[in-house]
């Protein structure tokens, strides 16, 4: 039998199948394509299977996939347990609604496959602490999608802080989803019913999964979940997930949260939840002035030390003080952040090393937001105890660490 050189990897930077990074998705909608598409140009990565309650998906993806490789070869399926039972593939890309996130990437590490997950990574406190444990259990990697952490201008502002140019680190500025987009606090109510497509089109109850039952609606297949409690964490979960967790990785708070929240505004906005640290450091999250009062950009952030600060967001350019100026220097745009996320992902798996939005990490950022989320919904400053993991002193707090359910999905 002859067997072409491509298939041994012997061409020039050829990589043998066997070798390559086997992946399948679960969940790809629009932003799942868009974080697809940084996958497959890889030579390291084969994307092999799409798993999507919706048959138009199932079908987009595949043609999408086949396109690229110029074969036939992506398979389809309704149900995540066919595509994860199969041995060939090592790692999965989950960019399901916020609702699936926790479970999901649960259920593919118990079958031994490494995860990039998009963000929001969890619906509850208790979620976040469920994601971090189930993959330090099954000794799996997982990536949260907070791809800021791999942006040039954000890892030069984070390289200003540690340098110490910024001086005593004081306040940290997190900006959260505006209130005109996401309010803080979601709607509980329900849309009108409407005649439910057949099965094989939409499985709504495996597209509902965890979230409480209720009647289908077009409009939340079609990306209208969000703003409804049952599916959404809010404005603070939204966009907090990515800004809160840039100021943990800048400021090396990636293994602790916040112990005190204190919520400011209304639910039409502006509004803010001031928080403070143990060791005094302030974390503001804050709705007003989207792009940041000086512009830089969606998602940015801000850092502010004794002896200066730096801003900057998704319009790559950094603000500053006068003194921090000359310490600039040009970075390559934010765009590219996401195609390096990716790229380190796929490194990691390779290498089997720690990605940098690790379960762990994505945990304490979330369960930042969620505490936040929680005084938010309570209308009071909640102290938190980072050691015993609740509000001191408030059970009806306590409570909201963590969401029902629906049978039979569990974490």
């Amino acid at each position: 039998m002859i067997v072409p050189s491509l298939v041994l990897g012997q061409r020039t930077g050829a990589i043998a199948p066997s070798d390559k990074i086997v992946i399948g998705g679960i969940g790809i909608g629009a932003r799942g394509a868009h974080v697809l598409s940084k996958f497959l140009p890889l030579k390291e990565t084969q994307f092999v299977a799409i798993c999507d309650v919706r048959n138009e998906r199932r079908e987009s993806i595949k043609s999408t996939v086949d396109q690229q490789y110029g074969n036939h070869d992506c398979k389809t399926y309704d149900d995540q347990y066919a595509l994860l039972a199969r041995q060939d593939i090592d790692a999965v890309l989950i960019a399901t609604g916020d609702r699936w996130h926790t479970p999901l990437s649960i259920i593919a590490a118990q079958h031994g496959k490494d995860v990039y997950c998009e963000k929001p990574c969890s619906m509850s406190i208790e979620e976040s602490w469920a994601l971090a444990d189930a993959f330090r259990r099954y000794n799996r990697l997982y990536q949260a999608g907070c791809q800021r952490r791999n942006g040039a201008n954000f890892a030069l502002c984070k390289e200003l802080l540690r340098s110490g140019a910024l001086g005593k680190l004081k306040t940290l500025y997190a900006n959260v989803g505006p209130s005109v987009n996401w309010p803080p606090l979601p709607s509980r109510d329900w849309l009108a019913a409407e005649a439910l497509p057949p099965k094989q089109v939409l499985d709504w109850d495996r597209w509902l999964g965890p979230a409480p039952w209720r009647p289908y609606h077009s409009s939340y297949v079609s990306g209208g979940w969000r703003n409804f409690y049952d599916f959404h964490g809010g404005g603070i979960l939204e966009w907090g997930s990515h800004t809160v967790d840039l100021c943990h990785w800048a400021a090396g708070l990636d293994d602790t949260q916040p112990v005190e929240y204190e919520p400011v505004g209304t639910n039409v906005g502006p509004y803010q939840v001031n928080c403070r640290y143990e060791n005094g450091v302030k974390l503001v999250m804050h709705d007003n002035g989207w792009e940041g009062a000086l512009n830089t950009g969606s998602c940015s952030f801000r850092i502010e030390g004794d002896q200066g600060w730096v801003e900057t967001g998704d319009q790559t350019r950094i603000e500053c003080s006068d003194k921090i100026r000359p310490l600039l220097r040009p970075t390559e745009s934010a765009r590219l952040a996401l195609e390096n996320h990716v790229k380190e992902f796929v490194r990691c798996v390779r290498d089997r090393q720690t990605p940098s939005a690790s379960a762990a990490n994505a945990a304490n950022s979330h369960v930042t937001c969620h505490a936040a989320f929680i005084a938010y919904q309570r209308g009071k400053t909640l102290r938190w105890d980072t050691v015993k993991k609740e509000f001191p002193n408030d059970e009806i707090a306590n409570r909201m660490r963590s969401r029902a359910l629906r049978e039979p999905w569990r974490i």
